[in-house]
């Protein structure tokens, strides 16, 4: 008896000893993911993310609401390992149709967008909560009188398209 036991004891603990062991490291954690990652996943959702007035979402531009003039606005964010990029739907000339985006520095609330259109190279700063994100900038009175037109304080509450 005292055999039959120390053989079941044995067997046991062999087991435990080699379930513990992980030969191929699945059991291992993802590696924590950096504030510049995790922040390019507020943007693009992980790779690509449209983001989008329809559902609720709306323009403002110095306290007036401007998102008729946007109607069917989007703007997709995108990023992989070499490029990010974005692009636009229906930006009655504000945003160029497509582009790159970078961080403004060491901020990553903060972007700038490529292009020669007025929101192009200002400083975006941009909050995600949940399926919202919120894009504000400013668009400064310059001598040229097309920007002048669009020149203003402007707040997009866009929603995320599925």
């Amino acid at each position: 008896m005292r055999k039959f036991f120390f053989g079941l004891l044995l067997v046991l603990f062999s087991s435990l000893v080699f379930s513990s062991c992980n030969r191929n490291g699945d059991d291992d954690p993802d590696p924590q993911k950096t504030p510049e990652e995790l922040a390019t996943e507020d943007l693009t959702g992980g790779s690509s993310q449209v983001w989008t007035l329809e559902g609720g979402g709306s323009v403002v531009r110095d306290n007036r609401s401007e998102t008729a003039n946007y109607s069917g606005f989007e703007i997709t964010f995108s990023a992989s390992q070499s490029s990010r990029t974005y692009a636009t739907v229906n930006n009655n000339d504000l945003f160029d149709s497509n582009g790159n985006w970078s961080f403004v520095g060491d901020n990553l609330d903060k972007i700038t967008l490529t292009g020669s259109r007025p929101a192009s190279n200002q400083e975006i700063s941009f909050t995600r909560t949940g399926n919202d994100l919120r894009l504000q900038f400013t668009i400064p009175m310059p001598s040229n009188a097309r920007v002048q037109a669009v020149a203003g304080s402007y707040t997009f509450n866009l929603k995320r398209k599925d």
